[in-house]
């Protein structure tokens, strides 16, 4: 269906993969955080991300990728994805591998296209203000950048990296880009309250908007043997015959790294990055203490719960109850807990200590409890 307020020449990626590690018992393998509604929307995270960005790019110019088990998944919550669109991992290889095949695969089609990559598992608000950061965006790939999205701190978080801003730049059409300084990792508290009191940091959203040859040619002066990698397998994808022999071979080989290390990170060293000061409303969802904050706004209650028909009592406690059970579930005295009932797996803890879940993750895969991953 045609887009009259589409933004000329633009494609959208939406790099579907990633388990979400520190919403387990919620998120698992067979389950990951883009496919569960954890909002209350009625929808999952990457309907909400396919919604938000179609009347961008148009329905059919939006390219998932993702892993082959989630194939009957993903385009059963996208129904008006194109089939050539829907791209599959044959295992996780990271961000550089997912979005540069894409990157690969699109300017094989459309020579000079602009690229965006968004990730499937994150929540947004405010419409209006997204499309006008993406339009910056946009107009910054044109002028041969590549250019990010960062988010204005509402507080000093430590679960975020950061962005460090430099000199605005004149471009035409994307008045608030500023060059990138350089990226920050996770800051301890103290850091992260300077950041935001400078005034000089923005929040990392992974958001990536760049001409899909401008992205290539960057992995290319980084990583060239993954580069040649992607080119291959873009030469073979468009083929049915030549796919799967050729993601068999060279897709478990490709180099395992963050889109942030492989191209952001020497593009704002060599004077090639712009952000774009995003002010709409971002959370990644990182772990349940991000998920009881984004669920408890608005409530006259302390205590958010998800769940279908939740069977939870509760007596001057707070936190977040995430129940998948028909469990009755009693919280007396209890501040800031999280407690995520699932068939066959329990999560206890607080706030404090979610983002420490991901430890119990990696302590299951050394013991062997494939099962409940």
């Amino acid at each position: 269906m045609p887009n009259d307020h589409a933004i000329p020449g633009f494609y959208a990626v939406i790099p579907a993969g990633g388990v979400g590690s520190r919403l387990w018992p919620l998120s698992r393998a067979d389950a990951p955080k883009f496919l569960h509604d954890l909002t209350g929307s009625g929808q999952t995270l990457l309907r909400d991300t396919f919604d938000r960005l179609a009347p961008l790019s148009g329905e059919q110019r939006i390219m998932v990728v993702t892993g082959r088990a989630h194939r009957g998944a993903v385009e059963s919550q996208l129904p008006a994805l194109e089939d050539l669109n829907v791209v599959l991992e044959s295992e996780p290889r990271d961000s550089s591998a997912a979005i540069g095949l894409a990157a690969a695969i699109l300017e094989r089609r459309e020579p000079g296209v602009v690229i965006g990559s968004f990730a499937a598992d994150h929540v947004i608000t405010g419409a209006a203000l997204f499309r006008e950061a993406v339009v910056e965006a946009v107009a910054s790939a044109e002028a041969g950048y590549i250019a990010t999205i960062g988010i204005r701190p509402t507080e000093p978080a430590v679960g975020f990296g950061y962005i460090h801003c430099g000199e605005s730049l004149s471009i035409e059409g994307a008045p608030h880009g500023l060059l990138v300084e350089s990226f920050v990792e996770k800051p301890d508290l103290a850091t992260a309250r300077t950041y935001v009191s400078g005034g000089d940091h923005l929040w990392n959203a992974g958001m990536f908007i760049a001409r899909a040859s401008v992205i290539l040619e960057e992995l290319g002066r980084n990583r060239p043997e993954l580069l040649a990698g992607l080119l291959e397998l873009a030469e073979a994808w468009d083929d049915p015959a030549t796919r799967g022999p050729a993601v068999d071979r060279i897709w478990p080989r490709l180099e395992k790294i963050a889109i942030d290390y492989s191209v952001a990170e020497p593009a704002a060293a060599a004077g090639r990055l712009v952000v774009i000061p995003g002010l709409f409303g971002w959370d990644d969802v990182g772990d349940f203490a991000s998920l009881a904050k984004l669920n408890s706004r608005g409530r006259a209650s302390d205590l958010a719960i998800l769940g279908r028909d939740a069977r939870v009592l509760s007596d001057a406690s707070s936190g977040i109850v995430v129940t998948q059970t028909k469990r009755v579930i009693s919280l007396i005295g209890v501040k800031d807990i999280v407690v995520v009932d699932t068939p066959d797996a329990l999560l206890v803890t607080t706030a404090e200590h979610a983002q420490r879940v991901k430890s119990v993750v990696d302590a299951l895969k050394l013991s062997g409890s494939s099962d409940v991953l």
